[in-house]
């Protein structure tokens, strides 16, 4: 891969400042003070939210105490998704601190996937690696991968250490030189204002030509409503990490440098402020 390590620093030490408060229906001893945090863009809420949890379970009667989970202006936030993910997804318009709601009780089976341990997220995080890495290299680098590669990518990401996950995950993103780029590109595209929890399907790097497939690219094939007509006004924002990249990025490039600890590139589609 192309060595932009400053690129792949920038995207590991995103952080999202943000404010715990407890549900106001929860039963409490005395009055739950809220909770501030630096949240790493590149996790997920389960694995970095045990401070929130002794935080406000100081405050709570222990048989009102089951499952925590999180919800933000009446939506729950879904902790298989990475943090800079449902930020940009639910909140990136709004002003910060992000403001997100903690609930013990009624938990929402409809929309949430339980996660009783560290165990579930480990799980799920490797069969998301999993999959990318059979999209880009037909699955023959983690496979030729020692279980103990496999634990520290997981360690690194837990642990917030990010040359130790690097050290592993640089191998995930090599390619023979005579091919130019990934077989597939491991990408999910969300959109806000729709139901459906993501799009994703095969889509190369290279053209048959052998020009550089770009973000635009992409767009024009997955998700063309996200593309701005040559005459209209720009409805929408495409965010990956916080930021708008250029629709002229080349996509190989992006999956490299812009894809989360998965391996995935999470591309976010929300509706562009009117203000």
């Amino acid at each position: 891969m192309t060595d932009d390590k400053d690129v792949l620093r920038d995207v590991w030490f995103g952080r999202i400042p943000t404010c715990f408060t407890l549900y106001q229906d929860e039963i409490t001893e005395r009055e739950a003070e809220p909770y501030y945090l630096l949240l790493p863009r590149i996790s997920y809420l389960t694995l970095v939210t045990d401070k929130v949890k002794k935080h406000f379970q100081k405050v709570m009667r222990q048989e009102e105490v089951s499952e925590i989970w999180f919800e933000y202006e009446g939506t729950p936030l879904k902790w298989h998704y990475p943090i800079g993910l449902l930020f940009d997804l639910h909140a990136s318009n709004t002003a910060l601190p992000w403001s997100i709601t903690v609930h013990f009780k009624n938990f929402p089976e409809k929309d949430l996937l339980h996660c009783h341990s560290k165990d579930v997220i480990e799980a799920h995080f490797m069969a998301c690696i999993k999959e990318a890495d059979a999209l880009k290299h037909k699955s023959q680098v983690i496979n030729e991968m020692q279980k103990k590669d496999h634990k520290q990518l997981w360690m690194g990401l837990q642990n917030d250490k990010f040359e130790q996950f690097w050290a592993i995950n640089r191998k995930l993103m090599e390619y023979p030189s005579e091919d130019n780029g990934f077989r597939y590109i491991p990408f999910r595209i969300y959109q806000a204002t729709t139901e459906r929890p993501f799009i994703q399907k095969l889509f190369r790097p290279i053209a048959s030509g052998g020009q550089l497939h770009t973000l635009g690219d992409l767009l024009k094939d997955v998700c063309p409503s996200a593309i701005t007509p040559e005459d209209g006004e720009q409805k929408t924002q495409v965010m990956i990490h916080g930021i708008e990249p250029m629709l002229e990025t080349p996509i190989q490039w992006l999956s490299e440098h812009m894809s989360y600890p998965d391996n995935f590139l999470h591309i976010s589609i929300i509706p562009r402020p009117t203000d």
